[in-house]
């Protein structure tokens, strides 16, 4: 059975969530799933201070479990229109894995939130998918086969890059139906690729 890699950071929930029901699409596209996060860089009083959600139970990743999956699908927040510090230090240290190849043929995908409409999403997930073709992997976005991207009812994320969700300004809102769902939608996209390729 193919094993997926949901990777994600997460400062204040939004991306824990979607990396949830990222990880429940792949679940259901015939993959097993696993969860992991990347360390936080900040130090405990600072994000403590900031409000951080700091009792996240996915367990740590580390680099050396990377080459054992079939696939990989990272998520963070935008910082700026970029991918985050913390997501960024951790996939700098798999430098050894790229010299050696161990990440190519396999699976990538990427999925972000931002605080607003046009905050960056967009550049953030070509951010991660930069990261993830050096490392010679093969990329699955998300189609609009998940045709609530294209809604002009509400407000909402999604792009033909990955999946996104939009928290509002001051954090307060929370992932849509429409945005989990695009984000098992990415996941089940996944884990489908991932069990073609492993042939």
């Amino acid at each position: 059975m193919a094993k997926v890699l949901v990777l994600y950071y997460s400062a204040y929930g939004h991306i824990e969530t979607m990396a949830q029901a990222v990880a429940e699409g792949v679940r259901r596209g015939g993959a097993t799933a696993d969860i992991r996060r990347v360390p936080e860089t900040v130090p405990e009083e600072i994000a403590r201070s900031a409000h951080f959600k700091l009792d996240q139970t996915a367990p740590v990743a580390a680099i050396a479990e990377l080459e054992n999956y079939d696939a990989i699908i990272v998520g963070t927040g935008t910082r700026f229109g970029r991918i985050s510090a913390q997501m960024a230090t951790f996939l700098d240290q798999a430098g050894g894995l790229w010299a050696r190849g161990a990440l190519n043929g396999k699976v990538g995908a990427a999925f972000s939130s931002s605080a607003t409409q046009h905050g960056g999403q967009e550049m953030t997930l070509f951010s991660i998918i930069a990261n993830l073709l050096h490392f010679g992997m093969t990329i699955v976005g998300l189609p609009y086969s998940h045709q609530g991207q294209m809604t002009l009812d509400e407000i909402v994320g999604g792009a033909p890059y990955g999946a996104t969700t939009i928290a509002g300004g001051d954090g307060s809102r929370q992932p849509s139906a429409i945005e989990l769902e695009g984000a098992r939608h990415q996941g089940e996209l996944v884990a489908r690729t991932a069990i073609k390729l492993r042939g």
